[in-house]
């Protein structure tokens, strides 16, 4: 879908970083980075980019008869992000709500622009302080709740939503993006925990509406991720009053000022999406020097956007059905599924027959880890003391995966070194794990830890007690194909499994409970910095997040460390070490970076994948056909 200086020279140095970072607002090596910072520090201002489809006045230009079809691998749980990480639940939040940021579509790397804010932020108090002016005139979208006026968006409505966050009977997965970090805001939870009510309208040091359209964010300390945070659409704008009426059906019933609103939902199985009347609509005028970028460019130039009318999305667990379902023509725009990658594509490019029919392909290395998470807590696999570490470790080596990107991936993926991939800041590409597939290793180290092998060749627990693990899945194929792969590995050191399948969303649900004994899943990057995947482990962050659990005084030191920093090679040499202590006690099995090859129908124009937004239809067109 997440850190005090007294005034020296050290801090005027770090308080230009810090302002630069955030004028900024480009994600690139820590040097380029660095040096963007100094650049505009030495101007003396806080550079905000414009947005770059400015707002028009008019409503909402979206035409009903422009539909795209799309689908979705597993089921959301909801639309209250304020309660949810599931990332299909997110992907949809996108355009219904609104953050105060966002992101340019086109440019490479990532880079923060204003969304409902009129600029970027001014910022004051050596990084710590932020203040929004909010564009006048937005509306969110008509609903019952509002009694037939139109409610316009305020600087309160952000310092609602907000608070909503650190609100305990909430109990948000997403707290870790506010918590610690707002002057105030934390007393204010901890009252609550206290009386049993959350005051809403109890003032906040921290987080003030200082008119109708300006907030003022003050943090306790710099955070140099912070903007980054303010574009997650769990800080995106809610109506007070929305809430309160429907209550817990608010995941159900969405209300915010994004582009589009939600039509009809049929959960796990259909999400519809009609545009947003009160929706005021943008000029798409979008700049790139990426010579792959012109054609997109002179496609889209000067449109009213957006397009698109309505959104359909199907829910299709199975890969080969949704792969027959775009090959029939009934989904736009989806990733290949890794079982189509032999039949469609030759080397990196599509095969003719396809290239012919006018199909587009995008295809990199998405900034999401694939890993299975151990639950430190669970009586078999958790622990700390050197036996448990030794069963981890062990399982870990038994996991093939090479075998798989050959098999499960089709060579759609590469081996994840690192618990962050490729695009992140402190990605290392000479980083290498210390924990590889090693069958004899793990072998010798269960049996110098006890883990002694019966008669059936299984191995039972240092005290005799049976040895049986359970590895949660979903039910698509590719999670078999995962399932025989960890048989396979761990059939040769003489452990048992078992795989309870369920769906996404219910797995997710326990995991974050801490429920699960093991679970494969994935991290999609929530901004582009290692800190938002090492945050994943950090211990305060159980059931918010670190599902497995983890708690390690060493590691959560280093973080604690790490986000204090600006961004520069100190921060990456710590974001090494927390590798390695991972690699130490393994609370992680850390598998493989995706390759994503997104392919869309020749009628759809204007569509690029974003590293880190999911929902580009705003962003796009739609031919007839």
């Amino acid at each position: 879908m997440r850190y005090g200086y007294a005034l020296s020279g050290g801090l005027r140095r770090r308080t230009g970083q810090i302002a630069e970072f955030y004028g900024g607002c480009a994600v690139s090596g820590a040097a380029e980075m660095v040096a963007e910072m100094a650049k505009i520090w030495r101007l003396g201002l806080l550079v905000g980019a414009l947005v770059t489809g400015a707002a028009d006045a008019a409503t909402n230009p979206a035409d009903p008869g422009k539909v795209v079809n799309a689908v979705f691998p597993a089921s959301d749980d909801g639309f209250d992000m304020v309660r949810s990480i599931n990332h299909y639940s997110g992907w949809i939040s996108e355009l219904i709500f609104e953050t105060l940021l966002g992101y340019d579509y086109l440019a490479r790397p990532a880079k923060l622009v204003p969304k409902t804010a009129a600029a970027m932020p001014e910022v004051a108090d050596g990084g710590k302080t932020f203040t929004f002016k909010i564009r006048p005139g937005i509306h969110f979208a008509p609903d019952p709740v509002f009694k037939g006026a139109r409610r316009e968006l305020t600087a309160a409505d952000y310092v609602y939503s907000i608070k909503r966050l650190v609100d305990p009977a909430n109990r948000s997965p997403n707290l870790t993006f506010v918590g610690g970090k707002i002057a105030g805001l934390d007393a204010l939870a901890e009252q609550a925990k206290k009386s049993g009510r959350f005051d809403y309208d109890a003032p906040v040091q921290g987080l003030k509406a200082l008119d109708r359209y300006t907030l003022r964010i003050e943090l306790n300390a710099p955070d140099y991720n912070f903007l980054y945070i303010l574009a997650n659409s769990s800080l995106a704008a809610v109506a007070r009053e929305a809430v309160e009426t429907y209550g817990d059906q608010i995941r159900q019933h969405p209300v915010g000022t994004g582009p589009y609103m939600l039509e009809q939902y049929v959960p796990r199985s259909k999400i519809v999406l009609a545009a947003n009347p009160e929706y005021r609509g943008f000029t798409w005028d979008f700049q790139s020097d990426d010579p792959a970028d012109q054609q997109l460019i002179q496609e889209m130039r000067g449109k009213k956007m957006p397009q698109v009318g309505r959104a359909v999305v199907s829910i299709i667990e199975e890969e080969q059905s949704r792969w027959l379902a775009f090959q029939d023509r009934q989904i736009d725009i989806d990733w290949m599924p890794q079982v189509a990658a032999p039949t469609v594509l030759d080397g990196e490019r599509l095969k003719p027959e396809y290239a012919e029919r006018g199909v587009r392909l995008q295809r990199f290395i998405e900034p999401v880890v694939t890993y299975t998470s151990f639950n430190m807590t669970d009586p078999t696999v958790g622990g700390y003391t050197k036996d448990k570490i030794a069963l981890r470790r062990a399982i870990v080596m038994a996991y093939d995966n090479a075998g798989e990107i050959r098999t499960m991936r089709n060579g759609q993926a590469v081996r994840a070194q690192m618990i962050f991939p490729p695009g992140v800041v402190g990605y290392d590409p000479d980083y290498r794990s210390s924990v590889g597939y090693d069958i004899a290793l793990a072998n010798k180290l269960l049996d110098y830890f006890g883990y002694k092998r019966g008669a059936d060749g299984y191995r039972t627990m240092p005290d005799g007690k049976p040895l049986l693990l359970k590895i949660n899945r979903e039910a698509a194929l590719v999670y078999q194909e995962q399932a025989e792969l960890w048989k396979r590995g761990l059939d040769q050191i003489g452990i048992r499994a078992e795989h309870p399948v369920s769906n996404f969303a219910d797995n997710q649900k326990a995991a974050v409970e801490c429920k699960l004994m093991m679970w494969g899943s994935a991290w999609n990057a929530d901004y582009p910095d290692g800190e938002n995947f090492l945050q994943l482990l950090y211990g305060p962050n159980a059931h918010q997040g670190n599902n497995a659990c983890y708690q390690s005084a060493a590691f959560d030191a280093m973080y604690k460390e790490a986000i204090a920093l600006p961004p520069g090679p100190e921060r990456s040499r710590l974001y090494a070490k927390m590798n390695r202590q991972v690699e130490a006690e393994n609370p992680w099995v850390v598998h493989t970076f995706r390759i994503r090859n997104w392919i869309s129908q020749p009628w759809i124009k204007g569509f690029k994948k974003h590293p880190i937004l999911h929902a580009e239809w705003q962003y796009i067109d739609v031919e007839k056909h």
